[in-house]
């Protein structure tokens, strides 16, 4: 975890560095974001409790040539608009609302971690974006996210979690993406370059970590708004992206966004796919509400979103909330 938060601190000095600095061309720039979201934020330490994600997407057109052959075999994804190859690294942290029991708590969630490397494609245009990724990982102890929460709750003099050794069994996993994001509705003001836009969204995925179909919009009001379609979040979530543009010394915007999501399997609720494991009973209908702000300074991107997310299984508690902190960097 120190480690992580290393990282995170040096994209912020490199962040500083080139907000000051001379603006990137923003048609061959690449972008590397880092991202952090969190429970803590809402002052609760329980469900979804901790992510990461590192990604690294290449300048405009510079997409290997296999990369669009399997882009095809996604009719609606099309490799021939404005195409950037982003590589991610990411991971997830799901625990009980109780830490404080060793034994394993049957009504309540498994302690569970996923390590996700994935490979994937942004398709932008002026009306619309798609995401298109796949991934290869590991749910389980080789996921690493015991070692991650203890160390971090250590370092913070939280409370130490009791009840790994509960946690799901070590599952290869593989997970396909799919999200259109459409600028359906765009108004301008009139005068400080201040406007509005809709954002509606379509999505799904299938694997073994999470099946399911998607669907949502997005509101922003603010400055400049053509820049992105708004800042990254950890899957599952409401669509963004590590793209965005610098036409703009500085430009800004505030959004809210509403997804629903019909789930068909959830790993981290219904337990491992081939041996027995903790599990709980999923809803199948699940929603998430988000608000935050971004600000672009010349090649940075800063974003908050404050996430509120409904209850994922029968016996859950209470709706769950955690905050999400994103940095993208060109250079």
């Amino acid at each position: 975890m120190r480690r992580q938060c290393a990282l995170l601190m040096a994209l912020l000095v490199l962040a500083c560095i080139q907000a000051v600095g001379v603006r990137a061309d923003h048609g061959d720039a690449g972008v590397i974001t880092a991202q952090f979201e969190n429970d803590s934020f809402a002052n609760s330490d329980r469900q979804f409790t901790h992510g990461m994600r590192i990604a690294y997407m290449g300048p405009e057109n510079h997409v290997p040539d296999w990369a669009k052959q399997l882009a095809e075999l996604a009719p609606p994804f099309d490799a021939s608009r404005s195409t950037r190859a982003v590589y991610a690294l990411s991971q997830s942290i799901f625990t009980p609302s109780d830490i404080s029991s060793r034994t394993r708590i049957t009504d309540d969630r498994p302690y569970a971690g996923w390590l996700n490397f994935s490979i994937g494609l942004t398709s932008v245009s002026p009306r619309f974006l798609d995401n298109l990724d796949i991934g290869i990982g590991v749910v389980g102890p080789a996921s690493y996210a015991e070692d991650v929460q203890k160390s971090w709750h250590k370092w913070f003099g939280f409370q130490r979690p009791q009840g790994w050794s509960n946690q799901l069994g070590n599952e290869p996993t593989i997970q396909i993406n799919f999200e259109r994001s459409w600028r359906a509705l765009w108004k301008t003001f009139g005068f400080g370059g201040l406007g509005a836009d809709v954002t509606p969204h379509i999505g799904g995925s299938i694997g073994n970590v999470l099946t399911q179909g998607a669907t949502g919009l997005t509101l922003r009001i603010g400055d400049d708004l053509p820049n992105d379609y708004g800042p990254p979040r950890i899957r599952p979530s409401l669509p963004g992206s590590d793209y965005f543009d610098t036409r703009d010394m500085f430009s800004w915007y505030v959004f809210a966004g509403a997804e629903a999501r019909a789930v068909a399997r959830n790993i981290f609720l219904d337990g491992n796919s081939f041996r027995d494991s903790h599990s709980v009973e999923k809803n199948h209908f699940v929603a998430d509400f988000q608000a935050g702000v971004a600000v672009i300074v010349r090649g940075v991107r800063f974003a908050y979103t404050q996430v509120f997310r409904t209850r994922e299984f029968k016996t859950q508690d209470a709706p769950e909330q955690f905050g999400a902190v994103s940095i993208s960097v060109k250079f």
